[in-house]
């Protein structure tokens, strides 16, 4: 026999969206130091003296195109995805996937680049940042013979460097996890673990049911909240300024609005009216506009106001309108069998 296990909410995500996972890995060129790596006896080490803990083997400046690929690289995927139950992955919605994949495509080749680059020049960083060490060691009051060998053994041999860098992208759907098939048999044992296979496959479903109703629903929300937050920076920015309003905030707004409209993967038909409206209704001037007539900027600033309202009052409903609208998506049917 089998049941049927209706999944509308994961059919839905699957159609509107991938999961993306980067790793960004490169050697970090630091050690943890101890006491007796020093020669020092740990009973009569102060810490207030004394700062153990991760040293650098080789200057910050040398790594640091590195650092700025990783940052660039989860700011890139972050700026265009939401967090997927927990965070095992980011959730990017179907119109931002080719703009995220030629970015990553093109920081995974500065990336190779840097790792090049970086392999080639490694024996003399090595060599020099050694004699920085010597020089550092001979301040100690330790081991400087125990420092030294500790320092050195700690830098990777030449021919492994290139194993510690890598760049990687990885694009993957969720499924339902379904009753595992064994193989016909009268083993009483069998039938006992395909019954075990059967329940946890049931409770896995349920579980992965309430975990994408929570996952859609803070979406929505962080997207209900970005904009009432928006709304008020601006109005900030307005209300402070003494030249009155700046295009560059009125490009914000447009900006922030078409982003929008590719993240809005859940279908938040009443956020993307509201701001639809907004930008019919109030971004068609320019700011030289606004600056020049006050009852145009007034209006501005009230539009701002009631966009600022009304989404935090989208807030308060925790996205449970979107929500059974967008499980509507989806409909097919899983079947668990048994």
């Amino acid at each position: 026999m089998s049941q049927q296990y209706n999944l509308p909410l994961l059919e839905a995500v699957c159609r509107r969206g991938v999961l993306c996972a980067t790793s960004v890995r490169y050697w970090r060129g630091c050690k943890k130091l101890s006491a007796e790596d020093l020669g020092l006896d740990p009973a009569h080490v102060s810490e207030r003296l004394i700062q153990l803990g991760h040293k650098r083997l080789i200057p910050r400046e040398a790594l640091s195109a590195f650092s700025l690929i990783e940052s660039r690289a989860h700011a890139l995927v972050e700026s265009g995805s939401f967090p997927f139950l927990g965070g095992i992955a980011r959730f990017v919605p179907n119109p931002r996937l080719a703009a995220l994949t030629e970015g990553l495509d093109k920081l995974r080749d500065e990336f190779r680049q840097a790792t090049l680059d970086f392999v080639a020049g490694y024996g003399p960083l090595r060599d020099r940042a050694m004699e920085e060490w010597r020089e550092a060691a001979r301040h100690l009051n330790g081991s400087t013979e125990s420092l030294l060998i500790t320092i050195e053994q700690s830098f990777p041999p030449a021919g492994d460097i290139a194993k510690r860098f890598g760049f990687d992208t990885r694009m993957f759907q969720v499924a339902s996890p379904e009753n595992l098939r064994l193989e016909v048999s009268e083993s009483i044992e069998q039938m006992e673990i395909a019954d075990q296979r059967r329940r946890v496959a049931e409770d896995a479903s349920r579980r992965l049911q309430s975990d994408l109703d929570g996952f859609i629903r803070e979406s929505v929300t962080t997207l209900r909240e970005e904009t009432a937050r928006l709304a008020a920076d601006v109005l900030a920015t307005i209300d402070g300024s003494e030249g009155g309003v700046h295009q560059r905030t009125l490009n914000r707004l447009t900006t922030f609005i078409e982003s929008f409209r590719s993240l809005n993967f859940a279908g938040d038909q009443q956020l993307e009216t509201t701001l639809e409206r907004f930008r019919e209704q109030l971004l068609t001037r320019s700011a030289e506009d606004y600056r020049n007539d006050s009852t145009a900027l007034r209006s501005l600033t009230e539009g701002l106001n009631r966009l600022r309202d009304n989404a935090v009052a989208m807030v308060r409903t925790e996205g449970r309108d979107v929500l059974t609208r967008f499980g509507q998506l989806g409909g097919r049917k899983l079947a668990v069998a048994s």
